[in-house]
């Protein structure tokens, strides 16, 4: 039928047919009996059909009323849980952010707070794997087949930039430094005021198994120093527990300076001396092409870009007159 039925008459219908019975129909429409036979009879008309059997004691089906009424009953049915869904739902969007664990809880951990409050309509499910870190600059831990498989908006990745059939956006570079308790530096028996000095020091190394990673021997070749041997000291395989290691004054650790930010702007660990290799490897903002443009996935980046202009300038507060600042070309 090319007109359309009213939704009015179509649900009067409904009703009569359920209680057969025009009053009771009203009853529940909370109109008169009346109006509810003429919205019957202009639908019989619009149809063609008939739909009831007027009877001296309520009213009938006809075959033509009994055919059509299971669908339309379900019709209704589907409408109005449609629109209940409509009501009860949030009005949030899911972000599905993955990172290295220490990225996430040495950078984005003390500062999610400032995100959530920012945009409480985003729901964020961070994933952190240590699977997805990159360990050969040439084989990329993430693709576009990837990120599509594991519906991932945004990766936040330490690297080159290698990432097959992605926007990839850098978003820090980084440089390595070393760092340690405050308490190491009230020895004066054992300055800490220059690289050579570190010939008297535990030297403390990550050892987590990433590319790019920075160590001791290339930092102190970087920096001038061949006094020291860069391969003693005590090793960890997590970052997390080298940094724990320097806080608690157990020797002098080399670490990217995004994942040592908290501790420094804390006061647990200082810079004995401003010598730093800048790394070939910078951290990547990545996503997939078609949802780069998407409102929640442009909040999340424009806010990761605000923090990291923060960084720059928190680094001022404990960093005064670097000496020396090497670069570390790619090998």
């Amino acid at each position: 039928m090319a007109r359309s039925l009213p939704l009015n008459a179509l649900n009067a219908f409904e009703v009569a047919a359920r209680h057969e019975s025009f009053s009771k129909a009203a009853d529940e429409l909370n109109v008169t009996p009346a109006a509810v036979s003429q919205q019957i009879r202009m639908l019989e008309e619009l149809m063609g059909v008939q739909l009831f059997h007027r009877l001296n004691r309520g009213l009938a089906l006809t075959a033509a009323g009994k055919a059509g009424l299971t669908n339309l009953q379900n019709g209704f049915r589907n409408v109005n849980d449609a629109v209940n869904q409509i009501r009860s739902a949030p009005d949030k969007q899911s972000l599905n952010v993955w990172m290295a664990p220490s990225f996430a809880s040495k950078w984005l951990m003390p500062r999610m707070r400032r995100f959530v409050d920012l945009h409480p309509e985003i729901d964020l499910h961070i994933s952190a794997s240590a699977e997805l870190v990159d360990t050969d600059a040439m084989s990329p831990s993430l693709t576009e087949d990837i990120l599509r498989t594991h519906d991932v908006d945004i990766a936040i990745r330490f690297g080159r930039g290698f990432y097959p059939g992605c926007l990839v956006e850098r978003l820090m570079k980084v440089v390595a430094l070393p760092l340690c308790s405050p308490a190491l530096l009230k020895d004066s028996k054992k300055p800490l005021t220059r690289p050579a000095d570190l010939v008297n020091h535990t030297l403390l190394h990550d050892e987590t198994p990433y590319e790019g990673r920075p160590d001791w021997s290339s930092w102190l070749q970087a920096v001038g120093v061949d006094s020291v041997d860069g391969t003693r000291g005590l090793s960890f395989n997590r970052v997390s527990l080298a940094l724990a290691a320097a806080v608690e004054a157990q020797g002098v650790v080399l670490s990217l300076e995004q994942l040592a930010m908290d501790d420094l702007s804390k006061g647990r660990l200082v810079v004995p001396f401003h010598h730093e290799v800048e790394l070939a490897q910078a951290y990547y903002m990545i996503s997939l092409q078609h949802s780069a443009n998407a409102e929640h996935v442009m909040a999340f980046k424009r806010w990761l870009v605000e923090e990291a202009a923060i960084d720059i300038n928190t680094k001022r507060s404990w960093r005064h007159d670097p000496k020396i600042t090497a670069k570390r070309s790619a090998s």
